[in-house]
């Protein structure tokens, strides 16, 4: 088996846990859909141009608070916003023009970013790729069957499957902090800037901003 095969099976792997988790929430943000009155098309679409749960949910609560079209696409924008400097980090270890490039780029999601992590400010491309491919079918099958069987909201909570991203995220914070002081330090400071920024705006917002703790690993490495 090659390297890129086997990266690309690894990637996989990583995806199918991610996945099972994935599917249920999609099935969860179909069924919130329906009761909304957003029709079968409109949230199906949104799960194969937007593919992002936390900017969907944001999108659909804003609607269902009665802000207007540009109030949910500004609360997702702000949302998917984490995107940005996630994808200027693997930038250099995707492959091909810009419109490949480009196109790779959208393998980055949450998990797949982490999972394909190698330290160092270095990604595995093929499983990032590997990962999201697994993790894009199981999100947009889980919103059609959402749509079509409208479960309860509460699907996810009920099982149990609301922890499961925490928990891998928490599984990979501690094997990072294991590597270096530089890693224990970032990880404080952004936990800090996390816990006071929250008192003053919105926890995704705040989650953003403590991404800023990055910049200490950066000045130290330099």
């Amino acid at each position: 088996m090659t390297t890129l095969r086997h990266n690309y099976l690894a990637g996989a792997r990583v995806g199918l846990g991610l996945g099972v988790a994935t599917f249920v929430l999609g099935v969860t943000f179909g069924a919130y859909s329906q009761t909304l009155g957003w029709g079968i098309a409109a949230p199906i679409v949104a799960s194969i141009v937007v593919f992002s749960g936390s900017a969907q949910f944001a999108m659909a609560t804003a609607l269902a608070g009665g802000g207007n079209l540009a109030v949910a696409v500004g609360a997702a924008a702000l949302i998917n916003a984490r995107f940005l400097p996630m994808g200027a980090a693997v930038a250099a270890d995707l492959r091909g023009g810009r419109l490949r490039r480009a196109w790779e780029g959208q393998a980055v999601v949450d998990g797949s970013w982490v999972a394909a992590h190698l330290g160092e400010g270095r990604f595995d491309r093929e499983k990032l790729i590997g990962c999201t491919l697994v993790q894009l079918p199981a999100w947009v099958l889980g919103t059609v069957l959402g749509v079509l069987a409208a479960p309860p909201p509460d699907v996810v909570s009920r099982f149990g499957l609301d922890v499961v991203f925490p928990g891998f995220f928490l599984v990979l914070l501690i094997d990072e902090l294991r590597r270096s002081r530089q890693a224990v330090l970032t990880a404080a400071l952004a936990a800090c800037l996390a816990g006071i920024l929250v008192l003053f705006v919105p926890v995704g917002l705040a989650l953003i901003g403590a991404s800023a703790a990055a910049l200490l690993g950066l000045g130290v490495r330099r």
